[in-house]
């Protein structure tokens, strides 16, 4: 499979920068995400370089057949109906899982928003858990989890840091419009 994936994504024109997260567990972030593609381009990505990541899907989206093709591919069912609290169902992942590679998007959305969630500082300050900054360059056509992010306990401020991360790295979106680190 890795072979097949490094051919794809070399047919696709993406570049691949950096391997797997060395440890067990981790928390991947993934920006910009502007676009259902972005799942795509991440998987042959960590695919190709040998990983395995997951990521979180809204349960409705797990019916027959599609349900067992995105657990395949690193999905795992997620409940966001009201009342249920997703931070702590993650949690619930991390705790029950020895291997954890978990990519998440900060933004939340794949439409323009300046306000970041900051549901993956909780997860990886309470589980002791690394994140990576990791990016889909949809201008430069560069994918990497790129660099260890050490956190501090003022999220804002991280959050703040993580953004100057990736405007000096000049990201851009499928979608540009679509993304933003302004504050």
């Amino acid at each position: 499979m890795k072979r097949f994936t490094r051919f794809i994504l070399k047919l696709l024109g993406w570049k691949t920068v950096g391997g797997v997260a060395p440890e067990k567990q981790c928390i991947i972030i993934g920006i910009p995400h502007t676009s259902a593609w972005d799942f795509v381009i991440s998987w042959l990505f960590y695919t190709s370089v040998g990983g395995k990541a997951s990521i979180l899907i809204k349960k409705e989206f797990f019916f027959f057949p599609i349900g067992g093709l995105l657990k395949w591919a690193g999905g795992i069912p997620i409940d966001r109906s009201k009342g249920v609290n997703v931070i702590r169902q993650t949690m619930r992942l991390f705790q029950e899982r020895e291997h954890l590679h978990l990519a998440l998007t900060p933004e939340g959305t794949r439409k323009r928003t300046k306000k970041w969630k900051a549901g993956f500082h909780i997860l990886a300050t309470e589980l002791n858990v690394p994140v990576y900054l990791g990016w889909f360059d949809w201008g430069k056509k560069e994918i990497s989890i790129g660099q260890k992010f050490e956190l501090t306990n003022d999220s804002k401020k991280d959050i703040a840091r993580m953004k100057k991360f990736y405007r000096e790295k000049g990201v851009q979106g499928k979608y540009p419009e679509m993304f933003t680190t302004d504050e």
